[in-house]
């Protein structure tokens, strides 16, 4: 007799999540390990399912994300039952301090491990494109200068005193032309109030006339070994004879031709034979240093 009130009450009290399944799979006649191949889910969480122990399973997300499986599997709202997991883990303690993440649908479609791996590859490769895109575009873009700064080293060559002028071209002056020997040289020619005249990459047997109407003209370049001097038609030295950074240089054409003079197998034919075009002085902004 108290047996039979027992089974009425428990008829009267409202289903768990895992009687619900339960039910429906006993009324499909199906056995645990028929579903399990059909969701692939293991046979022991269907039967933490059934039996309701969500606290057994691996976690809140597989908890909610393997019942809407199985309700889906049985012909049940899914949504529904997912509700209801959610609901029961939320009362219970050693759920509450877990963050909420994504709730897999379907175990086998968690990221595997191979393809985190995959990923992470794919995000150290993009990073590195960026980094050498930003690095070549903006910071170095003449590939041959690092980034200068206030702290850094730059080989500034003095002013010479205005002597020993050579004699077939007047101390006055005369038309000065730079002749690119390599591609890539980056220069800078900007005049005494440091207003750019001409910033760029000059190609091989590229050539830039110095207009002959600046003030104080000057020279920012890392490749003072690479650039054939001209004044007047008569080569100069060039302004160093190894790869270094140099700022500031006078290159007017009093201060080419106080500089010692040009060794007899000089960068002539070069200079005034250069098939490249003149480069044009850009009228833009002054950069910054």
């Amino acid at each position: 007799m108290i047996e039979e009130e027992l089974s009425e009450q428990r008829e009267l009290l409202p289903l768990t999540v895992g009687e619900k399944l339960r039910r429906a799979r006993e009324a499909k006649g199906l056995n645990l390990e028929q579903l399990s191949a059909e969701s692939r889910i293991t046979v022991r969480h269907l039967a933490l399912l059934e039996s309701n122990d969500f606290a057994a399973l691996p976690g809140r997300t597989y908890a909610v994300g393997f019942s809407r499986t199985y309700a889906r599997l049985l012909g049940l709202d899914g949504d529904a039952i997912a509700r209801e997991v959610r609901a029961e883990l939320s009362a219970m303690a050693p759920y509450e301090s877990r963050p909420h993440t994504f709730e897999p649908g379907d175990p086998a479609r968690v990221p595997s491990r191979m393809l985190a791996w995959v990923s992470a590859i794919a995000a150290v490769i993009l990073f590195g494109g960026l980094l050498f895109f930003v690095w070549t575009s903006f910071i170095s873009p003449s590939g041959d200068l690092p980034w200068l700064t206030e702290e850094d080293p730059v080989v500034a060559t003095p002013s010479p005193a205005v002597a020993q002028v050579a004699p077939e071209v007047p101390a006055a002056g005369g038309q000065v032309v730079f002749t690119s020997l390599e591609n890539g040289i980056w220069v800078k020619f900007y005049d005494a109030a440091g207003r750019q005249l001409l910033q760029k990459e000059m190609a091989k047997d590229e050539t830039y006339v110095l207009p002959t109407d600046v003030e104080g003209p000057q020279l920012w370049t890392g490749r003072p070994d690479a650039l054939a001097i001209t004044v007047g038609g008569k080569p100069v030295a060039r302004l160093a004879d190894s790869q270094k950074i140099v700022k500031d240089v006078p290159v007017s054409a009093e201060a080419l031709l106080a500089r010692p003079a040009a060794p007899a197998t000089g960068t002539a034919g070069v200079a005034t034979g250069a098939a490249g075009a003149t480069a044009t002085p850009s009228t833009g902004a002054s950069p910054t240093a």
